[in-house]
């Protein structure tokens, strides 16, 4: 799953940023509104979180302009103010949930995780294929029973791999939604994680590579 997280409190910011990505999602920081367009304009997000009170570029604008261009990225618009009406006028501009600060982390990655179920199709918290089981709230991954411990960037490709049931995930999709926009879309990472994951699933190998194309768990 991939974020972009738009607030103007640089400690909170890179704190929420932080945050989640130790739960195995890629994250992308903004400042302002402004920058917020630009990196939506080129990149593709499940979840934005959007503080409402930026500078350069309102929340609200933001939120408008997301509707407007047709961005399929859902929207948690964080805010200080608990005021119903606020809510309601977030929720019209095409917000999708709304937080008030200050808020419980655990709270704010929960609601992440839901939105982020909700923009692609719909997939369960606990993914099952191939005798593994990767439970996404739990961040825990299990084969025939067995518990397994992966690194951040080892559950992130699992987990695409898992949710595409079956399908080729090409090592371009996998880069853009397991890393953020500071990677370089040549390095081998992508590469070094999928072998140090089999390594750790064990035999038989689940993660088959279709050459040329990608990797597959059939």
């Amino acid at each position: 799953m991939r974020v972009l997280v738009v607030e103007d409190e640089v400690l909170l910011a890179d704190a929420i940023a932080e945050g989640l990505r130790q739960e195995a999602l890629a994250v992308d920081l903004a400042y302002d509104g402004a920058a917020a367009l630009e990196r939506l304009g080129v990149n593709e997000y499940d979840v934005l979180v959007l503080d409402r009170d930026l500078p350069k570029v309102h929340g609200d604008e933001v939120c408008r302009q997301v509707v407007a261009h047709g961005w399929e990225v859902r929207v948690l618009m964080l805010t200080v103010s608990g005021e119903i009406s606020d809510r309601v006028t977030g929720l019209s501009l095409g917000a999708d949930d709304y937080l008030t600060k200050p808020f419980a982390f655990a709270e704010l990655v929960a609601r992440v995780r839901a939105l982020g179920r909700r923009s692609r199709p719909a997939a369960p918290p606990v993914l099952s294929r191939a005798g593994l089981t990767l439970d996404t709230g739990r961040r825990e991954v299990f084969r025939d029973g067995r518990y397994i411990a992966l690194s951040r960037k080892e559950f992130a490709v699992l987990e695409e791999l898992l949710r595409a049931q079956g399908q080729v995930v090409s090592t371009e999709q996998l880069l853009e939604r397991a890393w953020d926009e500071n990677i370089d879309p040549f390095t081998n990472v992508v590469r070094v994680a999928v072998m140090t994951l089999r390594r750790k699933l064990g035999e038989p190998q689940p993660v088959l590579t279709v050459p040329g194309v990608g990797y597959r768990i059939p």
